[in-house]
């Protein structure tokens, strides 16, 4: 085994492309599985049309992600990164399975027995998530901001390109007997594959990347045990004498710090989930598209979502100022009484623009946050304050996805 890399600098190490490219795979299969879900909504709406799906699975969703993600982050400091990142992958392809597991089992029919199914093997996506995004995004963030944006970027291309694929399996089994049931079996083996990809490299090709080893050695060196397994399968022996850690800041003083970036990230996210996915498939009415205007809604959204998040990547339209990026955070809730007057008086078109606005800005203002937030702090530190904006982050989804319901109120068979 060799030591820990000392004095080299990142510049000159090999493995930033392989990095990148990586990190946008783990991205993507982090939420491959739920946009998978979200993306084949109308197969469940046709399966349990008095049940509110996309509603309701993300509600049940939420809590668990939430409720992992405060343990996880108050034990940061204590819990092997390694472990963790493999267990919430590997839970993502147990679970997806079951989904295609379940649906065989009942031979596609619905019913409130499926449906209970359903919403228990979305409870351990929750779970899944919550070790997987804390996980990764606070191991990132010790290391370059590029790897940051091209694991939000990830995540995004996980929205967009299951969109895409459903419009295309849609179009073509549309005509064929139980077609819908037929593009979801297939959505769903898709996504068992994919994550099932993510633990191998995840396990075996990304701890041995030059550059992964330099930054997770020097977080090492700055006293962070949540590295020392990854190290220990890249072949590096860490020392136990570093007394950094007893230096680093408590998670409550990055806290008080952050306060803002944590408040930015739970309004983007309140707002997001408080009209997407419900009120695009149950609140925009009937219009020329029919049953593909919800999907060419969530395509929308989800296109626009992925460009945005390489728009940081050009210096001027990245927003660094702090002020900046609340100002831009709080001037979007103009788009809810945007999306009321349009779902009640508007055509296609002009929801169609709403829905890729809210979607461009989502995707741009997060990776502002995250990629601005760690600078200026030890390994240590920017490991346990990734993993505490995550919380906000998940904390806004899950007011989101509450408030949501709210657009059912005054509308005729909401129950």
């Amino acid at each position: 085994m060799t030591n820990v890399y000392e004095g080299e600098s990142p510049s000159r190490l090999e493995g930033k492309l392989s990095a990148m490219i990586v990190c946008w795979i783990l991205g993507f299969g982090s939420l491959i599985s739920w946009n998978s879900m979200l993306t084949i909504g109308d197969y469940y709406y046709n399966l349990f049309p008095d049940y509110h799906p996309s509603r309701v699975l993300t509600l049940v969703y939420q809590p668990f992600a939430f409720g992992t993600m405060s343990i996880l982050a108050y034990n940061e400091s204590k819990i092997n990164t390694r472990r963790r990142n493999i267990f919430g992958y590997s839970l993502f392809v147990a679970s997806t399975f079951m989904l295609l597991v379940l649906d065989l089992a009942t031979s596609g029919r619905g019913g409130l027995g499926s449906f209970i199914g359903i919403c228990v093997i979305v409870a351990f996506f929750g779970v899944a998530d919550a070790c997987v995004q804390g996980g990764i995004v606070g191991d990132l963030s010790f290391m370059l901001p590029d790897f940051i944006q091209s694991f939000f970027a990830g995540l995004a291309a996980s929205g967009a390109l299951t969109s895409a694929l459903r419009l295309i399996t849609k179009a073509t089994f549309e005509k064929s007997n139980n077609g819908l049931r037929k593009g979801a079996m297939l959505f769903l083996a898709i996504s068992t594959l994919f994550e099932f990809l993510c633990v191998l490299l995840y396990t075996y090709f990304f701890p041995k990347l030059p550059i992964v080893k330099y930054f997770r050695s020097k977080a090492a060196l700055e006293g962070s045990k949540t590295v020392q397994a990854d190290l220990a399968a890249a072949g590096i022996q860490t020392k136990e004498d570093h007394n950094e850690q007893n230096e680093r800041l408590s998670n409550k003083q990055l806290f008080i710090q952050n306060i803002d970036y944590a408040l930015d990230l739970f309004l983007i996210y309140v707002l997001t989930l408080s009209i997407f996915p419900g009120f695009l498939y149950e609140n925009t009415g009937e219009h020329k598209l029919g049953t593909w205007y919800s999907l060419v809604l969530i395509a929308s959204y989800n296109v626009w979502d992925l460009i945005s998040r390489y728009l940081p990547l050009v210096k001027f339209l990245k927003i660094e100022s702090r002020k900046g990026l609340t100002i831009a955070i709080l001037s979007r809730f103009l788009l809810i009484p945007a999306f009321y007057f349009t779902a009640k008086y508007g055509d296609q078109g002009w929801m169609i623009l709403l829905v890729s606005f809210l979607g461009l800005t989502n995707g741009h203002l997060t990776v502002c946050v995250m990629t601005a937030a760690p600078k200026g702090y030890k390994g240590p530190e920017q490991n346990a304050l990734g993993n505490i904006l995550v919380l906000c982050l998940l904390l806004g989804i899950f007011a989101g996805v509450s408030l949501d319901w709210l657009w059912l109120i005054g509308k005729k068979n909401a129950f």
